[in-house]
């Protein structure tokens, strides 16, 4: 088969597309032909090795992808040839087959195709346990979104309108905020252009975000933290400005505050109960399309690699996927 290959440690670039062995399913495991894999910032991370995992060189990056099970491992009894799927792994998507453990598998619903699969359940999942169970998010709270026309920031976007709250979406242009208030921000920040803390400020009439989801990290994020209001929730996401910010712990202490937070990998792993409702409610809303994950670019296998330099470029609205086979 052909897969997106990380051979040394490095930039985009230095991925190669080849032709590999393909996988072989084991005792509880299943091997998917990949008909599209989400592009995720921890992939850009992990092929520099800069993220919580180290895999062993050389291997097959991506980790979320939506497919058709080919074969299955013995003792596999809950899922069949045939069936179509939505699966995670550390690694392996972004080839023609991706081997997974079947115990993980998402059944992907009627009428979600297979791209609209593979760019769903990780941002939105994340937002939602962040929004939902981290921060406890209520109706009539404001919430702002930093990084907002990303997946995650979308996502989070939608939950927030979904649950009864104001969003106020921060993003870096004219072109990505447009693109937040298609998906329901009820106002918006150019934090290039515009000083985040005052407009927040004016916004809220002086008492600042109930709620701060912060994918972004590196400064902006205590900026951010200044415009929290009293018993806010900062929640921390990831730093895809590749900076993790130092904040004074003051700020806490003066606003009564929060820094929480948010892994969702290890909130699937620890309390895989409570995200089987959260999967539940969010396949739900999406079925009643209250959800709308926007997938901006498909990029075939072999030019994969330009799809994790546009997301490190930070060139990205929404999400990206890679499509190795077209039927």
């Amino acid at each position: 088969m052909k897969a997106l290959v990380c051979k040394a440690w490095g930039l985009p670039e230095t991925l190669v597309v080849e032709e590999i062995a393909d996988p072989v399913a084991g005792p509880g495991q299943v091997v998917i032909r990949v008909h599209a894999a989400g592009v995720n910032f921890p992939d850009a991370l992990v092929i520099q090795n800069k993220y919580q995992f180290t895999p062993t060189l050389p291997f097959v990056p991506g980790s979320e992808c939506a497919g058709v099970i080919e074969s299955i491992g013995p003792d596999v009894e809950r899922v069949k040839v045939g069936d179509r799927v939505i699966a995670f792994s550390q690694s392996g998507a972004f080839a023609e087959k991706m081997l997974a453990a079947a115990a993980g598998l998402i059944s992907l619903p009627e009428g979600v195709d297979f791209a609209t699969g593979s760019a769903f359940v990780l941002t939105y999942g994340t937002a939602y346990h962040a929004l939902v169970d981290r921060a406890a998010l209520e109706a009539g709270e404001t919430l702002l979104v930093l990084g907002a026309s990303g997946g995650v920031g979308i996502a989070a976007i939608e939950i927030g309108r979904a649950l009864g709250a104001r969003v106020i979406a921060a993003a870096s242009s004219a072109q990505k905020l447009a693109i937040c208030r298609e998906h329901g921000a009820d106002e918006t920040v150019d934090y290039s252009a515009e000083d985040l803390k005052k407009r927040v400020t004016d916004l809220t009439a002086g008492k600042g975000a109930d709620v701060i989801l912060d994918p972004v990290g590196g400064p902006l994020t205590e900026v951010a933290l200044r415009t929290c209001s009293w018993r806010g929730r900062h929640l921390v996401i990831g730093f895809a400005n590749g900076e993790i910010p130092r904040v004074p712990a003051n700020l806490t202490l003066l606003k009564g505050c929060s820094l929480v937070g948010v892994f969702w990998g290890r909130y699937v792993k620890s309390e895989p109960a409570s995200w089987a409702r959260d999967l539940v409610t969010l396949f739900q809303w999406l079925r009643e399309g209250r959800l709308r994950p926007y997938v901006s670019a498909r990029y075939p296998l072999e030019r994969g690699a330009q799809s994790l330099a546009a997301l490190l470029a930070r060139q990205v609205s929404g999400k990206l996927v890679i499509v190795p086979v077209t039927a």
